[in-house]
């Protein structure tokens, strides 16, 4: 070989390199030159050409900077400037995100782009000071619209908002605050509750989910547990001494509550009922089964969703708890406003249920026919107040609800066997085609 064509060669070499560096890099400058964007950070992924993690300044009350602003946290997951881009509502912290093996459902399956938004007073979203007023859905969605907009100067196509569980209300919210946004909504098991205690929870639970004989096992193991609570509480104690874990309200009223939670749990994940132990089981065994599917670190002052338990009193709602099969072996004979007692610091005892978000979202689903595609488990207690009761939605070409009959709140698109999977993904791509 020449000395020229050498040379010749190395320069190819380089510029290819050069070529190959800029192609994957093609995403970098154009997330830097966004007004409001810093701390971007290249991130390692199994399956999107390039991800970064960055923060969008956003107002801590929309529209009034100089009451103070934060800095939220980002994911983008790129796939290409000509494909769809999905808006992920999370509801809560948006680490998993940072793994390099996450994939969004809908990204995987329509080949798209994914932004995901770590929700407001969550993890590194939070503003200093945390002033617990400016923690509003109605604030949230201001953050997802302004995100919408910055990165629509990037991503041209057709948009999807998607999320589950809080992130799939987030997403029903937005369209119903922001219909313009986005072409498409896909909410996961998302629930829309119409008061604090909403009362739709209790009935599923005793009367429509399972088979009776399931439904019976777990309420004679409650029973059962209640009635060892002499020989269980001080298990119980120590466990959370142990675990480090400090109350609102006596060790005893925690204990009835994490009882009370035992099925709601069981049906949500969709825990085999087989899981549950006879009445004959030991102490022990009644004692482990209890503490491995209801935590009482949720009741606990280290819990780590103090943030969302502020908007469930506040206007997002919860659910309540039947106490009338056990009463006679409670501490405390009602768990009614346990929320407030047990769950909240002291400052927000007096934080009253705001209908507004409720009846503004309902009335939005009413009056109009809007491309959002709801995806429910049948088993999964959330649902028991979702959309499914809202019969005027049957009539809608648009919305669709699919309830996957054995499904628990894990349940997903995929989760769906054929036909229903393939039509789904249908009703989904009509909106998202170019």
């Amino acid at each position: 070989m020449t000395k020229l064509n050498h040379r010749t060669l190395l320069l190819l070499l380089w510029l290819l390199a050069s070529l190959s560096a800029s192609a994957q890099d093609e995403l970098l400058p154009r997330l830097q030159a966004l007004q409001g964007v810093s701390d971007v950070e290249a991130l390692e992924s199994n399956t999107y050409k390039e991800k970064y993690v960055l923060k969008v300044t956003q107002d801590v009350v929309p529209g009034e900077p100089q009451k103070g602003q934060f800095r939220q946290r980002v994911v983008v997951c790129h796939v290409g400037f000509d494909r769809p881009t999905v808006l992920v509502t999370e509801g809560y912290y948006a680490h998993y995100a940072l793994s390099k093996n996450y994939q969004d459902e809908l990204s995987r399956l329509f080949d798209a782009n994914v932004i995901t938004v770590e929700y407001r007073y969550f993890g590194e979203s939070t503003p200093e000071p945390c002033n617990w007023d400016y923690l509003t859905v109605e604030n949230s969605l201001a953050d997802l619209h302004h995100v919408n907009q910055l990165f629509r100067q990037i991503y041209k196509g057709k948009w999807a908002a998607t999320g589950i569980s809080k992130g799939g209300q987030t997403t029903m919210f937005y369209r119903a605050y922001y219909p313009d946004d986005v072409d498409v909504s896909v909410p996961y098991v998302a629930p829309l509750n119409k008061s604090l205690e909403d009362g739709r929870h209790e009935p599923f639970l005793a009367k429509q989910v399972g088979t009776a004989q399931e439904r019976q096992r777990l309420e004679d193991f409650q029973r059962e547990v209640l009635k060892r609570r002499a020989t269980l509480v001080p298990l119980f104690r120590d466990y959370c001494k142990e675990k480090g874990y400090t109350f609102r309200a006596p060790i005893d009223e925690i204990f009835d509550l994490t009882v009370l939670e035992y099925p709601f749990a069981i049906w949500q994940w969709g825990t085999p009922i087989s899981e549950v132990p006879p009445t004959s089981a030991t102490d022990r065994e009644l004692f482990d089964n209890l503490i491995k599917y209801s935590e009482p670190n949720y009741f606990s002052e280290q819990s780590p969703y103090l943030s969302f338990n502020v908007q469930a009193v506040r206007e997002l709602g919860y659910y309540g708890y039947a106490t009338k099969p056990f009463r006679k072996y409670l501490s405390r004979k009602s768990a009614h406003d346990y929320m407030h007692r047990v769950m909240l610091p002291a400052e927000f005892r007096n934080v009253k249920f705001d209908k507004r978000l409720y009846r503004h979202t309902r009335r939005f689903l009413k009056k109009n026919d809007s491309s959002i595609i709801y995806i429910y488990g049948g088993i999964d207690p959330w649902g028991a107040s979702g959309v499914g009761d809202m019969k005027c939605l049957r009539k809608k070409h648009q919305l669709r609800v699919h309830t996957l009959p054995e499904g628990s709140h894990r349940t997903r698109i995929n989760s769906f066997p054929e036909p229903e999977r393939t039509q789904i993904i249908s009703e989904i791509r009509q909106y998202l085609a170019p």
